[in-house]
């Protein structure tokens, strides 16, 4: 089987809570032991100085972040685990990323424009209090997955436009100087995806209502009897739609222990052994966590040789590849001659779709063959994914998906070569 890249990175701005575990530890330490997978971890500390002002929360984030990591099993000699600003060729690639990067596309970015709206409301500039580093955080964040070509990146619901994003910055580059970056996809756990807070929202430390994943055990007790809930009484049945609690025990729970909680809801258990409940259950889980976390917090110069060491395994991949795209868009030894451009009969390249974007906004891909010459044209596509679902579906089935796809397809060539080169995808994937 084919080994899939899978990269995940959590902001250093605060302490490690439940719907960090829930969103972005548990799910990729499991899938970092998976002989298929290779995984890259990584603490985004350059994402931290965005929001936060404090260099000494930065710093205590850093390590109970990187702590959080190790104590879960990540396994640092299995997997690349660094720090993100130890990786120098990572701002580097971000401006490439930047000069091909269409301001309109970092427009519609959501925080910004709930920077704006917020500020609309207050009948204030628009961009007031909003810096360039909030403005270009999706291009950093495209720069931290392009940089490896993760095929897959683990993100809750609220971030996929960002992994959109980064897919159209890689399409407009490869567009420009060569296949270089795989397009990333995001990785959903559907049901635990965004975890509740303590007020119901989204838990977040923006909205000061999150758990911190190693709070002692009698403040996690505390804080889960602090849970928001409504006003039904012990015997009334009570809806599990909705209710934080529920959501987050179903996220620590098995199956049969969700749908047990679900008959004691429908049943009328009372609030508070709902919530023993709950505590329960995530400290199950969690103890013997907390107990490897405290050990760990204690020894700062440990982890400090264990981020230097995953800085080298990371920096072995970006430092050649940063080479490649300084040569790509131009930035060579004056020494260094261009290379001439394939020649008709030119057995260098073989068929290749490009997936790319045009000023009208739309997105398209294209087929050409050998020697650069178009075979097939698309119609434009609202949204990236369309246009690339639509290309995959030509890659996997060849020519027998033509038909279906007819009306997507603006311009078709011979019949023979189109056919020939749609062959070379579905032989190389036998």
């Amino acid at each position: 089987m084919k080994t899939q890249r899978v990269l995940t990175g959590i902001t250093t701005s605060g302490t490690p809570h439940l719907g960090n575990y829930v969103g972005a530890v548990r799910p990729t330490v499991r899938a970092s032991r998976l002989a298929e997978v290779e995984s890259f971890y990584f603490l985004a500390d350059y994402h931290a100085l965005i929001k936060v002002g404090e260099p000494a929360r930065v710093q205590r984030s850093t390590l109970e972040i990187a702590a959080t990591w190790l104590a879960c099993g990540l396994d640092p000699d299995k997997v690349t685990f660094y720090r993100q600003s130890d990786i120098p060729e990572i701002p580097e690639l971000t401006w490439f990323l930047t000069c091909v990067t269409g301001k309109g596309v970092l427009n519609r970015a959501h925080a910004y424009k709930a920077s704006v709206d917020k500020n609309n409301a207050a009948d204030v500039d628009p961009d007031a209090g909003v810096t360039a580093g909030l403005f270009m955080y999706p291009v950093l964040m495209a720069a931290d997955i392009l940089m490896f070509n993760a095929h897959k990146v683990p993100v809750g619901r609220d971030q996929i436009q960002h992994i959109e994003m980064a897919r159209d910055i890689a399409a407009s580059f490869n567009h420009l100087y060569g296949e270089h970056f795989t397009l990333p996809e995001a990785a959903i756990e559907d049901h635990v995806a965004t975890l509740p807070g303590l007020d119901g929202r989204k838990m977040s430390k923006s909205y000061d209502n999150t758990i911190p994943l190693f709070a002692p055990r009698e403040q996690l007790k505390k804080l889960i009897m602090g849970i928001v809930t409504d006003s039904s009484a012990p015997g009334e049945p009570k809806s599990t739609e909705g209710s934080a609690l529920f959501q987050l025990y179903q996220a620590f729970a098995s199956a049969e222990e969700t749908a047990a909680l679900a008959q004691a809801f429908a049943d009328g258990i009372a609030w508070g052994d709902a919530k023993q409940a709950l505590f329960e259950r995530l400290d199950q889980e969690i103890a013997p966590l907390r107990a490897v976390y405290d050990e760990l917090i204690q020894e700062p110069e440990r982890i400090e040789r264990t981020l230097k060491a995953g800085a080298e395994k990371a920096r072995a991949i970006a430092t050649p590849f940063t080479a490649r795209l300084r040569h790509a868009v131009g930035l060579r030894p004056l020494q260094v001659a261009a290379a001439p451009a394939a020649r008709k009969g030119s057995k260098a390249a073989a068929p290749a779709f490009k997936q790319y974007r045009e000023q009208d906004g739309l997105f398209y891909f294209k087929l050409i063959d050998a020697q650069g010459d178009l075979l097939l044209q698309s119609t434009g596509f609202a949204a990236p994914r369309d246009a690339a679902q639509a290309m995959a579906r030509l890659q996997r089935e060849g020519s027998a998906a033509l038909e279906a796809l007819a009306t997507q397809l603006a311009i078709r060539g011979d019949a023979a070569e189109v056919e020939a080169a749609l062959r070379s995808f579905t032989e190389s994937d036998a």
